[in-house]
């Protein structure tokens, strides 16, 4: 039996999403695999990893040493459900559950996205290292990279200041979207509760723009275009944000992420051109 002309449409679109999602979830596994396997990212990647060990150390200290304070400020605004009588645990007992479900998934998104901080500031100080390795990769993948037509130490301290200020103002746009988010979330009616998916879904779509980002730089991609770029292709970036996300709260493995995540962005943008 033939499928009527208004399933065809919706069942296209679908599949097309779930592929979208599965190839972005992918990519940081496959830039992981590419880093371990091609030894000439190594030397290159030795510094960022150096960067996001130091990073990760310091964040992870500072969250430890200030979680009982961090907690209460996220749920803090919480009602406490006093239970008088051993029958009220039949209500109150879940209404319980459910408030506490509450403040631990605000302290673990908090969590996350501090993380994702500590690495984007190691990003920013990785930088010249990180646009090497993309362009390294984009070499393995197509045979050549993007260049400006420059040579010799002018050129490469010219590169280097490029990688600084665009990942600064890519780092600066991140930290000022999430300010206005979180300032939403204190002052709206129950904007805590929305604030933190609100957070998760700006990030996951904000990291396939910077971690492509180098490659994008090279080719003199406008923000605008960038922001065409995103939404034409938003399955893979949701999914490689997320998938992102996800990995960096992996131990160990985090070590490996900012470069890795540059081979994946590069993989990104090669695959999935920007159009013009």
């Amino acid at each position: 039996m033939q499928p009527r002309d208004g399933e065809a449409r919706l069942t296209v679109p679908f599949a097309s999403w779930v592929r979208g999602l599965v190839e972005g979830l992918r990519l940081p596994l496959e830039g992981l695999g590419m880093l371990l396997r091609e030894r000439s990212l190594w030397s290159l990647a030795s510094v960022p990893v150096a960067f996001c060990g130091l990073a990760l150390l310091v964040v992870t200290t500072l969250l430890y040493q200030n979680a009982g304070p961090l907690y209460q400020a996220l749920a803090g605004w919480l009602p406490v459900l006093e239970v008088m009588a051993w029958y009220q645990w039949l209500w109150l007992g879940p209404a319980k559950l459910l408030l506490w479900l509450v403040g631990a998934l605000l302290f673990a998104l908090t969590c996350a996205v501090s993380v994702l901080l500590a690495l984007l500031l190691a990003n920013l100080a990785s930088a010249p290292f990180l646009d090497q390795i993309a362009q390294r990769v984009e070499c393995i993948v197509v045979g050549s990279f993007s260049e400006s037509g420059q040579r010799g130490w002018a050129a490469a301290v010219a590169e280097a200041r490029r990688s600084l200020a665009s990942e600064s103002q890519r780092l600066a746009f991140f930290i000022g979207v999430s300010a206005l988010i979180w300032l939403g979330g204190v002052l709206l009616p129950a904007g805590m509760l929305l604030a933190p998916a609100v957070m998760a879904l700006f990030t996951a779509a904000f990291l396939p723009l910077d971690y492509a980002g180098y490659q994008l730089d090279r080719a003199q991609v406008s923000f605008a275009r960038r922001r065409g770029w995103l939404r034409a292709h938003l399955p893979v970036m949701l999914g490689f944000g997320g998938s992102a996300m996800a990995t960096a709260l992996v131990p160990g493995l985090n070590l490996l992420l900012l470069p890795a995540l540059v081979v994946a962005g590069t993989l990104l943008a090669l695959r999935n051109p920007v159009e013009g």
